[in-house]
């Protein structure tokens, strides 16, 4: 889980090392194009994932059980925002560990997902009881 914040720091150093050794400063300029590149790419989807959620209210999902079908334990609380389109509403004081996060649907079924360093790391699916109003149906053969 920590590596990420070692690995790619490391790798863009080692391509535009590479980059150098085999083609000189032009090579530097391709790697260093390339690496800019990458990060604009996250940073517009990461803005564009954030900009959809800002239009819908806050903790609200279509549906609470097709979220929690998508659900794998390891993603990241940006592609869980994805999927939604709508930020959590944040259970636990802020800047605490671990992050709990609810998605509700119209239901008033919910999600509690709980994050730990940003990643998903367990989630409960919450319906509400089915009230019909209607009294049980008699098993056949009752009188």
């Amino acid at each position: 889980m920590q590596f990420q914040k070692i690995l790619v720091p490391v790798g863009v150093v080692a391509v535009v090392v590479v980059a150098f050794r085999e083609y000189s400063w032009a090579g530097v300029a391709l790697a260093l194009g390339l690496v800019v590149m990458w990060g604009l790419l996250h940073f517009s989807r990461m803005m564009q994932v954030m900009t959809r959620a800002a239009n819908r209210p806050i903790g609200t999902v279509a549906s609470a059980v097709m979220l929690n079908a998508k659900l794998r334990p390891g993603v990241t609380l940006l592609h869980v925002v994805a999927m939604t389109k709508s930020l959590g509403a944040l259970q636990t004081p802020k800047d605490t560990q671990p992050e709990l996060y609810r998605w509700t649907d119209a239901s008033a079924s919910f999600v509690t997902c709980t994050f730990a360093g940003g990643k998903l790391v367990e989630w409960q699916l919450l319906r509400p009881p089915q009230d019909d109003g209607e009294p049980p149906a008699a098993a056949p053969g009752a009188a």
